[in-house]
C-alpha cells in the first residue's frame, strides 16, 4: 500500500476525490491564516477562500459556499468552524484537529498574552486608560455588528409581508432579551427558532419538535459553586451557544463572569470583549480573558478548549451530513427565525454593554459609533483610536477606572 493511501485509510472521512494534502501544509497554511486574520469572520472567510479555492485549487468554489452556509447554520464561531471543515474536507478527521488548532493558537496565545497585561494586579496608568479607552467603543461595535448581519437575514426572510412581519417581531424581541434578560435571552432565541420552524413546516410537521429546545437546559444549568468546574461550563456553553455570531454570548457570558460567579469587574469584562476584536481570532476568545481573570493561565486555556470543543465535534462527526443539514425544512426554518433574534440580541447587548460606562468614556463611545456607524471604518482601527483617547484621558488625570 502507497503512503498515499495509507494516509487516506487513516483519514478516513476525507472526501473523495479532495487533493492529499500533507499535515504539515495544513499546519503552515492554516497557522499562516491564524497570524494575519486580523478584522473578524470576514478576514477569515476571505483568506480561507484565497488559499483554498483561488489560490491552490484545493475545493471547488461551489463546495467552499456550501460550507460558508453549513456552518452559518451551526452554534458557535462560523469562521472557525470553516476553518476546521475546510482542513476536514482535505484531510478528514486529523487535518481538521490539526487546522483547528492552528488556526486558534496564534489569536489565543496573543489574547492571553494581553490579559496578562491589561488584569495585572498594578498595571501602569497608560495601559488602565487603554483599557477603559478601548471597553468603552464596545457596545459601538455590537451595533456595527448587527448592522452588517442584517441585510442577508432580511432577504432570507423573503417577500411576503407576513414574514417580514415575524421577521421585524423575532429582531425586537431579541434585542428587548438581551437588553433586560442577560442569560434567559436564550429562550427567546430559541422560542423565535420554533416559531418559525413550525409555521414554515406546518403541512408537513404537526408541530414544533421539542428536540429544537436542547440549548434551553444548556443555557440555564449552571454548578452551584465557582472554581474550574464552573468556569468549564460557562466556556462550554458560549462554544455552544453563539448562534450567528459571537455577540450574542455577550449577556450570557457577562452575567455568570460578573454577577455570578465575581470573576471581573464591568469594566474589565468590556475590556476582554475589546481584547476579543483587536486579536486575530472570533470574538469567542473573549472567553479565554474571563478564564484568565478567574484562574490564571490555566484558566485561560481551560475556558479557550472548552468553547471550542463544540466546534470541532460538530465539524468532525457531523461534517458528512451537512448537505442534509441544509436540505432539511425543519431546521432552515429553526435558523430563519433565531437568526433575525440572534441579530436583535447582538444589537440589544450594547446597552448593558453600555450602562456601566461613566464619564468621558461616553464621548469616547460616541465617537466610536461615528467611526464605525456613520463613516463605516473598521473594527480594529475603531478600538485602537478608542484605546489612544483613554490613554490620553489617563494621563490627562480622568479616572480610568
Amino acid at each position: 500500500m502507497t503512503s498515499e493511501a495509507t494516509a487516506d485509510a487513516a483519514d478516513g472521512e476525507r472526501e473523495p476525490g479532495t487533493p492529499w494534502v500533507g499535515l504539515g501544509v495544513i499546519a503552515r497554511e492554516w497557522g499562516r491564516i491564524g497570524c494575519i486574520g486580523f478584522g473578524g469572520p470576514p478576514t477569515h472567510i476571505a483568506l480561507l477562500r484565497q488559499l483554498c479555492v483561488q489560490r491552490r485549487g484545493w475545493i471547488s468554489a461551489s463546495e467552499f459556499e456550501d460550507g460558508i452556509a453549513a456552518t452559518n447554520l451551526l452554534p458557535g464561531p462560523a469562521s472557525t468552524q470553516l476553518a476546521i471543515f475546510t482542513a476536514w474536507r482535505l484531510r478528514g478527521m486529523p487535518g481538521a484537529l490539526v487546522g483547528g488548532v492552528c488556526f486558534i493558537v496564534p489569536g489565543l496565545a496573543l489574547i492571553l498574552a494581553l490579559a496578562a497585561l491589561f488584569l495585572a494586579g498594578d498595571p501602569p496608568l497608560w495601559v488602565l486608560g487603554a483599557a477603559a479607552g478601548a471597553g468603552s467603543a464596545v457596545a459601538a461595535v455590537a451595533v456595527q455588528a448587527a448592522r452588517a448581519l442584517m441585510p442577508a437575514s432580511w432577504k432570507r426572510a423573503g417577500d411576503r409581508r407576513a414574514a417580514r412581519a415575524r421577521w421585524v417581531g423575532y429582531t425586537l424581541a431579541g434585542g428587548a432579551a438581551a437588553a433586560l434578560a442577560g442569560p434567559w435571552m436564550v429562550l427567546v432565541l430559541v422560542a423565535a427558532g420554533l416559531v418559525e420552524m413550525g409555521v414554515r413546516t406546518r403541512p408537513a410537521v404537526p408541530g414544533p419538535r421539542g428536540g429544537a429546545a436542547w440549548p434551553v437546559p444548556l443555557a440555564l444549568a449552571a454548578p452551584a459553586a465557582g472554581g474550574l468546574g464552573a468556569l468549564a461550563w460557562v466556556a462550554f456553553k458560549v462554544g455552544a451557544l453563539s448562534y450567528g455570531g459571537g455577540f450574542v454570548i455577550i449577556p450570557l457570558m457577562q452575567a455568570d463572569a460578573v454577577d455570578r460567579y465575581h470573576w471581573m469587574s464591568d469594566g474589565q469584562f468590556l475590556n476582554a470583549v475589546a481584547l476579543g476584536q483587536i486579536t486575530p481570532g472570533p470574538v469567542v476568545q473573549t472567553v479565554a480573558v474571563v478564564g484568565y481573570a478567574a484562574a490564571g493561565l490555566a484558566g485561560g486555556l481551560l475556558a479557550a478548549a472548552m468553547a471550542f470543543a463544540p466546534s470541532f465535534l460538530l465539524v468532525i462527526l457531523g461534517g458528512s451530513r451537512f448537505d442534509q443539514l441544509r436540505s432539511s425544512a425543519a431546521v432552515q426554518g429553526f435558523f430563519s427565525g433565531a437568526g433575525p433574534a440572534v441579530i436583535g440580541a447582538i444589537a440589544g447587548s450594547a446597552i448593558p454593554l453600555a450602562l456601566v460606562l461613566h464619564g468621558w468614556q461616553f464621548g469616547v463611545l460616541a465617537a466610536a459609533a461615528v467611526w464605525l456607524l456613520g463613516l463605516q471604518r473598521g473594527v480594529v482601527s475603531a478600538l485602537l483610536g478608542a484605546g489612544a483617547l483613554g490613554i490620553a484621558a489617563a494621563l490627562a488625570g480622568w479616572p480610568a477606572t
